[in-house]
C-alpha cells in the first residue's frame, strides 16, 4: 500500500520537478545576458562620472603646464576597484599623460575607435574635456570587466540553489499535500463502499466526491431495483417466519392483542347472525399477525351478536371456520362507550393528534371514563395472562394508560405499545390538560412504536417538554422514576396476497366491467377511487375539489371520468362526523348538477361498508386511487390499492402528509390543500403512459411486498425478545451477586 502510494506521488511529482528545471535551463542564459547588459551599463555611468570629475581638474592642470600634479591625480584615481588605468589625450591624439598600468601600445588612435580592450576583460571609454570652443583634451579609461563575469556565475549559482529550494520547498508542500488529500479521498471512498456517504445528506470527508456520491446512489437504487425485480415473490416475511421467530426469540411466551375494535363482529340480521370485519387499518394490519401468533386478542364486543357467540368466559375462537386464536370481549355501557371512545378518544385525543382543523374537547367526566375503561382492560389482560412476563401488544390512542396500568401488576411483562395516528409536537400537545398522566401511562411501555422517526422525535420532545426523564436520543430511549423505554419507528403495512388468493381474483378487465355496468357507466370509462370511513382528517371534501377542478380546467374528462368514494359510516353520534357527512353529501350533488348529463354522473358517494372482495374489485377495476389525507400516521389503503394491482397498472396519487408517503415515493406525491396541483396531478394520472404506469407499479408493488405487515410485527417482537434476553441475563447477574 505504502509504495503504490509513493508511485502515485511521483506520478504527481515528476512533471512537477521537470516543469522546473526547464524553467531553469531557460530563465539562466536569459538572466546572464540581463545581468551582463546591467553591469555594463554600470560601468558606463561610472566612467562618466569620474570623467566629469576630472574634467576641471585636468583643464586647471593643463593651463598651469604642471604634469607632476596631473601624474599624481591620475595615479590617485586609478586606485578605484574598477578603474585600471587613465589616459589624457590631445586633440590630434597624443598620449599627454597616463598613469601607472596605461598600455602605451593602445595609442589615443586607437582607444577612439575601442570598446574592449584585451579580449572581454577592459572596457575602454573616451571622454572629452570641454573647454570654451573645441575640447582640450580627451581622457581615457580603461574600466575592469572581469567582475561581470565573475558576478554572472555568483548569480547563476544563486539562481540555481534558489530554484533547487524552490522545487524542494514545492515539491515537499506537494506531497504533504497530495497525502493529506489522498487519505480524505480514501476516507470518502470507503464511506461510500461502506454506504455511510450514500445517504441524501452524506457525512463526506471529500466534498469533491458528493457529484460521484450523486451518480453512484442512481446507479445502485438502479441495480437494486433490477435485482430486487430479477428475485421474483419475496418470502423474506411471512407467517412462517413469523411464528419462527416467536419461537426462537420468544419461545413459550405468550402473546396477547388489546385493541378497542374487534378483529370480527358478529351481527344480527334478518337471514341470522352474520361475521364482519370492520373497516380498520388496525384490523387490517393486526389481524394477520394475531394468527400467526395464535394468542388471544382483548377488544371491546360492539356487534350487536357478539354476547351470543361467545362462551361463559367471553371468548370466541376466530377466525370462522379456521379458529386460530381467541378473542375476548370486554363489554362496555353506553356512558362509559360514549365518555371513553366518544368523548375523550375520538373528541379530544383524535382532532389533537391529526391538528386537524377541529377543535379538541377535553372534559373531567370524560377523562374519568377513559381511565376507568383503561383499568377495565388491565384487569383482563391480568385476567388472560398465565405467566408472569408475557407480551402485551397495546394498540393505538384509546389505550394510552394501559402501559402503566399492565406493568404495576405484572412488572415482568414485555409491552409493546404502537400508536397508530400521528404524534403531534409538544405545544400542540399540550392543549390536553392531562398531558402528563398520558405520557406516564404511555411510558410504561417497554417498546413504544410510531409510524415515522419524525413522530418519534416528536414524542421525545414532548416528553423533555412536560416530564422529568432522562432521554438518550443516540440510543432513542426514555428513563423515567428508574424504568426504561424504547421509542422507535415501525412502518406499518398489511399482508401481502400469497399467490393462491391472487389466482383467485378476477381478471382486471371483468372486474372493470362489473363495476362501470354496477355504475352505469360505458365500458371505456375512465376510472378513479378514493377508499376512507367519513373522517375529516381524511381530505375526502379536497378530494372532490379536485374532482370538480379537474373537470372545470380539462373539459375533456367530461362525460369520460367518473370517481367512486367508499365511506364507511364512522362515529356518526359526534356532531362534527354528523356535518361533516352532510357536507360531503352536498358536495357531490352540487358536481354531479354542475358536471352531470344525461346517463353521466361524475362522482358516485357508497357510503356503505365494503367486504375485502368488493374493495379488490373496485381496486383492480380503478385507473386511480386518490389518498389525499390532510394527517395521518400510515393510511394502508395506499397499499392496499397496489397490492391488489398484480396487472401492474394504475396510478396511485399520494398525499404527502400520510405515513406512507416517505416508503412510497414512485406514486405522485400531491399536497392536499393545493387544490389546483391535485387537480393537475389528476391529469397526469389519467394520461400516463402505460409503461410509466408498469415502471412505477412494479417499484411500489416490491416496497409493499417487502415490508409487509409481518415484517413490521417481526421488527417489533424481535426488538422485544432482545430486550427481555436482556433483562433476563441482568437478573441472573444480580442473582450470581446477591449469592
Amino acid at each position: 500500500m505504502a509504495l503504490n502510494t509513493f508511485r502515485l506521488q511521483l506520478r504527481f511529482t515528476l512533471p512537477l520537478i521537470l516543469v522546473l528545471t526547464i524553467a531553469a535551463l531557460v530563465a539562466l542564459p536569459l538572466l546572464d545576458r540581463v545581468t551582463a547588459r546591467w553591469f555594463a551599463r554600470d560601468l558606463t555611468l561610472r566612467g562618466d562620472l569620474v570623467a566629469s570629475a576630472l574634467s576641471d581638474t585636468v583643464a586647471d592642470a593643463l593651463r598651469d603646464d604642471k604634469g607632476e600634479r596631473l601624474q599624481a591625480l591620475f595615479d590617485r584615481s586609478a586606485q578605484d576597484e574598477h578603474l585600471l588605468a587613465i589616459g589624457l589625450c590631445s586633440p590630434d591624439d597624443q598620449l599627454l599623460r597616463h598613469s601607472r598600468g596605461f598600455p602605451v601600445d593602445l595609442g589615443c588612435a586607437r582607444a577612439k575607435t575601442l570598446r574592449r580592450w584585451g579580449g572581454d576583460t577592459v572596457q575602454v571609454s573616451v571622454h572629452p574635456i570641454p573647454a570654451v570652443g573645441e575640447p582640450v583634451a580627451r581622457i581615457v579609461l580603461l574600466q575592469d570587466r572581469s567582475f561581470i563575469g565573475r558576478r554572472s556565475q555568483d548569480t547563476q549559482r544563486y539562481l540555481l540553489e534558489f530554484v533547487a529550494l524552490l522545487g524542494l520547498a514545492v515539491l515537499l508542500i506537494t506531497v504533504v499535500a497530495a497525502q493529506l488529500s489522498w487519505r480524505g479521498w480514501m476516507r470518502g471512498a470507503r464511506a461510500l463502499l461502506s454506504g455511510e456517504g450514500l445517504s441524501p445528506a452524506p457525512r463526506a470527508s471529500a466534498p469533491e466526491l458528493a457529484p460521484f456520491a450523486a451518480d453512484l446512489r442512481v446507479r445502485l437504487r438502479e441495480l437494486d431495483d433490477a435485482y430486487r425485480r430479477s428475485l421474483g415473490p419475496s418470502s423474506d416475511w411471512s407467517p412462517e417466519r413469523l411464528r419462527a421467530l416467536l419461537r426462537s426469540q420468544l419461545r413459550g411466551d405468550e402473546v396477547m392483542v388489546v385493541s378497542n375494535r374487534e378483529p370480527y363482529l358478529h351481527e344480527r340480521t334478518a337471514a341470522g347472525i352474520e361475521v364482519r370485519r370492520p373497516a380498520s387499518g388496525l384490523v387490517t394490519a393486526v389481524e394477520p399477525v394475531m394468527r400467526a401468533c395464535s394468542g388471544v386478542w382483548i377488544a371491546h364486543g360492539s356487534g350487536s351478536a357478539d354476547a351470543e357467540v361467545v362462551d361463559a368466559s367471553d371468548h370466541v375462537r376466530v377466525p370462522p371456520g379456521s379458529e386460530e386464536y381467541s378473542l375476548r370481549r370486554l363489554w362496555l355501557t353506553p356512558e362509559e362507550e360514549n365518555g371513553y371512545y366518544n368523548g375523550f378518544a375520538n373528541e379530544g385525543l383524535w382532532p389533537l393528534c391529526h391538528v386537524a382543523h377541529v377543535r379538541p374537547v377535553f372534559r373531567v367526566a370524560d377523562w374519568a371514563h377513559y381511565q376507568a375503561v383503561n383499568r377495565r382492560f388491565a384487569d383482563a389482560v391480568l385476567q388472560e395472562a398465565h405467566s408472569k412476563d408475557p407480551v402485551v401488544l397495546v394498540q393505538d390512542y384509546h389505550f394510552a394508560l394501559l402501559p402503566a396500568l399492565i406493568h404495576a401488576r405484572l412488572p415482568r411483562a414485555t409491552i409493546i405499545s404502537f400508536w397508530h395516528i400521528p404524534w403531534p409536537n409538544p405545544e400542540s400537545f399540550g392543549i390536553c390538560p392531562w398531558r402528563r398522566e398520558i405520557l406516564q401511562g404511555l411510558l410504561g411501555s417497554t417498546i413504544l412504536g410510531f409510524h415515522t422517526r419524525y413522530q418519534c422525535k416528536n414524542f421525545l420532545e414532548t416528553v423533555d417538554r412536560y416530564l422529568e426523564a432522562r432521554i438518550e436520543h443516540e440510543h432513542s430511549t426514555i428513563s423515567f422514576q428508574g424504568e426504561k423505554t424504547l421509542v422507535e419507528s415501525y412502518p406499518i403495512s398489511i399482508e401481502w396476497p400469497d399467490a393462491q388468493l391472487q389466482a383467485s381474483w378476477p381478471p382486471v378487465e371483468q372486474c372493470r366491467q362489473r363495476v362501470l355496468q354496477a355504475l352505469g357507466l360505458p365500458g371505456d370509462h375512465r376510472l378513479g377511487i378514493g377508499v376512507d370511513r367519513f373522517d375529516y382528517t381524511k381530505g375526502i371534501l379536497e378530494r372532490l375539489q379536485c374532482v370538480e377542478l379537474l373537470l372545470e380546467r380539462y373539459p375533456q374528462w367530461i362525460g369520460r371520468f367518473g370517481f367512486v368514494q367508499i365511506a364507511a359510516p364512522s362515529r356518526s353520534v359526534l356532531p362534527e362526523y354528523r356535518a361533516f357527512q352532510l357536507q360531503i353529501q352536498a358536495q357531490v350533488q352540487r358536481i354531479n348538477e354542475r358536471f352531470g348529463r344525461a346517463g353521466y354522473q361524475p362522482v358516485h358517494l357508497l357510503a356503505k361498508h365494503h367486504e375485502r372482495e368488493a374493495l379488490t374489485e373496485l381496486y383492480r377495476a380503478a385507473d386511480v386511487c386518490l389518498v389525499t389525507s390532510l394527517h395521518d400516521g400510515m393510511n394502508l389503503v395506499c397499499k392496499e390499492f397496489v397490492a391488489a394491482r398484480s396487472d401492474e397498472m394504475g396510478v396511485l396519487m399520494l398525499s404527502r402528509f400520510a405515513g406512507a408517503a416517505r416508503e412510497m415515493r414512485e406514486a405522485l406525491i400531491i399536497n392536499p390543500y393545493h387544490v389546483e396541483e391535485m387537480a393537475d396531478a389528476l391529469h397526469q394520472a389519467l394520461s400516463m403512459p402505460p409503461a410509466e404506469q408498469r415502471e412505477r407499479m412494479a417499484s411500489l408493488r416490491m416496497t409493499v411486498r417487502e415490508f409487509n405487515v409481518y415484517r413490521w410485527a417481526g421488527s417489533m417482537l424481535a426488538d422485544a425478545g432482545r430486550w427481555r434476553l436482556r433483562e433476563r441475563i441482568e437478573a441472573r447477574v444480580l442473582e450470581g451477586r446477591a449469592q
